[in-house]
Formats: structure tokens, C-alpha cells, sequence
């Protein structure tokens, strides 16, 4: 499901959200089912249980190494499926509860940490840029926080830079910083004036991380540790400030030289790692280049619980709750056509329903998180590859995303699954 905008370059754009949970966020083979959830019925339980199982297989038997999917229809039970490729499986057995990079899903977090802030009358949706970070930001006092949490702010995406090429494929394994990141961001041109247009920008969140950062004089981890992760116990959500796991862990890979598509461009297609059946493990490449916009580390089960307390009103108050909510048309031409944005999130309407979610991708991890309005129902689709929805390089494989998705849009919704 990624969202359709001018390529700024032939460069990946890596940590990207991809709203349209019909697409490639799905994408993998699946292995082990776990426990069930009830959509109306035992029978109906049965039968959507087996369609994801199938299209999680579907996924693996596309070139996927592994998939977790996890549904919770908002009836105190969920459905946990986890399908993984033999060799994978021989590398690292997947299982459902395993920590997972969740790239650009950070985002929510960080925009939830901004909301609190507001609520608590120590920042403003409306402050310039500039008062936080002076002289950082080109035309800063023009720029607000709300423009960049809704990605209205025209700021050039700083994953697209050459800078960034070496830390992506693992092979630079240095700790970036806010302020790094941002400022490789804002060296490029802006690509529109300030709240005329919609452009997904990585650097609009790590200018939002360097502003936590300075308002607090806190870390972004402490942050997300004390705010977020300790209230709802979420003991396996953290903001990743090197390459360690705190615990078990889902194996990352993307193929290697040799087996890597032509469509893939030549700096991309050597990655650091070991070797692994033609693919390279990327769970030990350092994701602090991801920063505000994509370094946390999560679950399927955790962030089943953070939505839930979010869209509830667990984590914000209900007017900065409905600030969260408050959206602007990603298609800036056609406004009624396609997915909006929010401050950190993104909703759009589906067959089955309207949906709220994120999703985001780094080499080795590409995830979805999707809920609806209340926080009652929610749905993960994680993935252990990503680097073929950068250039679609495997068509085969995004329609087998595709279908895993909207199933699971569907399932979570309580709806007969449809499929494309």
C-alpha cells in the first residue's frame, strides 16, 4: 500500500509510510498459526483464520523469508499466524511474539510525544521551527510543528540523500543524530513553500526529534521509555540507539549480489551481513540512521496494546487526541481521492471500512500497523524483507502483499475478506 507521490530521486526512500494496506506491507510466507480469534462465529473464525494462513503462505511461497500477522477484531481474542521459508526457518524459527524494526511506524510515537507536550502548554502546534532550532531549518519561521508532523512543510527527504546510501546498506555502521539527519535533510532544496502541498518527508520527523529533544533535554529513548513503553508495559517497544536487541528477535534479509534484481540500483545491491541461502542478515546493521522517523523497535503485541491506549485516549487528551486526528489530503490535486494524513498517522477508506494506520520499512523489516477510530480492533503485518518495495523489483511478491492485506483489513473489521 504505498502512497503514490513524485519521486524526488532514483534513490530509495527508505523508512517510507505505505498507508494503502492493500499493497506491499504483507508481503511474506507463513509457517506456524497460533491462537484464534472470533469475527461473528466459529465457523466464521475458521474460515478467516485459513484464508490468512493461505495468504501468508501465499506470501512465503512468493520469495517472502517469513510473515507474522497478528488481528485482534476487538472481542478480547486474537489471531496470530507466522508462516517462514525453510531456510529462514533452519536460520532463525519466526514466532509471533519476535521484536521487529517498525521504521516509519516511530513516527506515531514521536507525534504522540509532541501532543503530549501541547497538552501540557510546554510546545504549540502552531510554533515556528525556528524558535526551537534557530538556524537550523531555511525558512524555519515559516515552517511550523504542525506542518511537519502532517508533512505539509516541503522539506526534502534526507533517506534520499547519497549521504545516507553507505548507513542504509549496513555498510557506515556510525550513531546519527537528530541534528545530522536534519541537517543533510535541509541541504537539498525544499521542494514546495511551506503549507502549499503534501510531500512524505522523512526529515519533517527527525527536525520533530531534534525539537523533543531541545524542549525536554531528554533523549528520544528516555522519552518513549518514560511516556509511552513503561505506562502501558510495552516490554518489548524501544527507540534503537545502536545495533542490539533487548530481546528474542526477528532475523532481517535482503538478497544479495548476486540474486538481487536489475531493477535494484548498484549502490543498494551490496549489503553488509552474514550470508544466509542467497540473502544477506541485516539484524545486525545499526538503524540509528532511521532517528525520530524510524528507530524504534517493537511487536505485533505491542503495538496492538499502544493503539489501542491511543486511539482510546490512554496516551492524550481528547483535544490533542482529535489535533492527531485532524487530516490533510495527501493528493493535494484530487482532495477525495486516496488516502489523508494526520499528525503521525494516516487514514484512508477501504472496502471494508475506514482504517487508521502507518507502516514503514528499513532493509531486512517492512511493517503495518492498521486500527479503526476507537483502538478496539487492531492488525500487524510484519514482514523480515523490504528493499523489493523500494523499486518494485518483484511484482509476483507485491501481489501477494496485496492480497495479504486487504484480507487482513478486512478480518480486522470484521468483514468478509476481500482479495484482489
Amino acid at each position: 500500500m504505498p502512497v503514490t507521490k513524485r519521486p524526488l530521486t532514483k534513490r530509495p526512500q527508505l523508512l517510507k509510510k505505505t498507508l494503502r494496506v492493500a499493497s506491499a506491507v504483507a508481503m511474506a510466507p507463513v509457517l506456524a498459526l497460533g491462537s484464534a480469534s472470533v469475527p461473528a462465529s466459529a465457523a466464521a473464525q475458521s474460515g478467516a483464520t485459513a484464508q490468512l494462513t493461505q495468504l501468508a503462505r501465499n506470501l512465503v511461497d512468493a520469495g517472502a523469508p517469513g510473515v507474522i500477522v497478528r488481528v485482534d477484531d476487538g472481542r478480547g481474542h486474537s489471531v496470530e499466524i507466522v508462516e517462514q521459508a525453510r531456510w529462514a526457518e533452519r536460520d532463525h524459527p519466526l514466532e509471533a511474539g519476535d521484536e521487529f524494526r517498525v521504521g516509519s511506524n516511530t513516527k506515531t510515537m514521536m507525534a504522540t510525544l509532541v501532543l503530549q507536550l501541547v497538552g501540557e502548554g510546554k510546545l504549540a502546534l502552531t510554533d515556528p521551527v525556528e524558535k526551537w532550532l534557530p538556524g537550523q531549518v531555511p525558512n524555519g519561521g515559516a515552517i511550523t510543528l504542525r506542518m511537519l508532523l502532517n508533512h505539509t512543510s516541503g522539506l526534502y527527504d534526507y533517506t534520499g540523500d547519497p549521504a545516507l546510501v553507505k548507513s542504509i546498506v549496513g555498510k557506515d555502521q556510525r550513531h546519527w543524530t537528530s541534528v545530522e539527519l536534519l541537517a543533510v535533510g535541509v541541504k537539498n532544496p525544499p521542494l514546495f513553500a511551506p503549507g502549499t502541498n503534501w510531500s512524505y518527508s522523512n526529515t519533517d520527523y527527525v527536525a520533530i526529534g531534534a525539537v523533543l529533544e531541545r524542549v525536554t533535554g531528554a533523549s528520544l529513548a528516555d522519552l518513549i521509555r518514560e511516556r509511552i513503553t513503561r505506562p502501558l508495559n510495552l516490554k518489548h517497544t524501544y527507540f534503537a540507539t545502536d545495533s542490539s536487541w533487548r530481546g528474542r528477535y526477528a532475523h532481517g534479509y535482503e538478497l544479495d549480489a548476486a540474486h538481487m534484481p536489475p531493477e535494484v540500483p548498484a549502490e543498494f545491491t551490496d549489503i553488509a551481513g552474514p550470508r544466509r541461502d542467497g540473502h544477506v542478515d541485516v539484524s545486525g546493521n545499526d538503524p540509528s540512521w532511521g532517528g525520530a522517523a524510524g528507530a524504534v523497535v517493537s511487536t505485533a503485541r505491542d503495538w496492538s496494546r499502544f493503539y489501542a491506549a491511543l486511539m482510546s485516549g490512554g496516551l492524550l487528551p481528547a483535544a490533542q487526541l482529535d489535533q492527531m486526528l485532524t487530516t490533510v489530503p495527501e493528493n493535494q490535486e484530487n482532495p477525495a481521492d486516496g488516502p489523508a494524513s494526520g499528525l503521525g498517522i494516516m487514514t484512508d477508506a477501504t472496502p471494508c471500512g475506514t482504517i487508521w494506520a502507518h507502516d514503514g520499512g528499513m532493509p531486512g523489516y517492512l511493517s503495518g500497523n492498521l486500527t479503526e477510530r476507537t483502538g478496539t480492533r487492531t492488525a500487524s503485518v510484519l514482514v523480515p524483507t523490504e528493499l523489493f518495495t523500494e523499486f518494485g523489483a518483484d511484482p509476483k511478491l507485491v501481489a501477494a502483499g496485496k492480497a495479504l492485506n486487504a484480507a487482513v483489513v478486512c478480518t480486522m473489521l470484521g468483514k468478509p475478506a476481500q482479495t484482489p
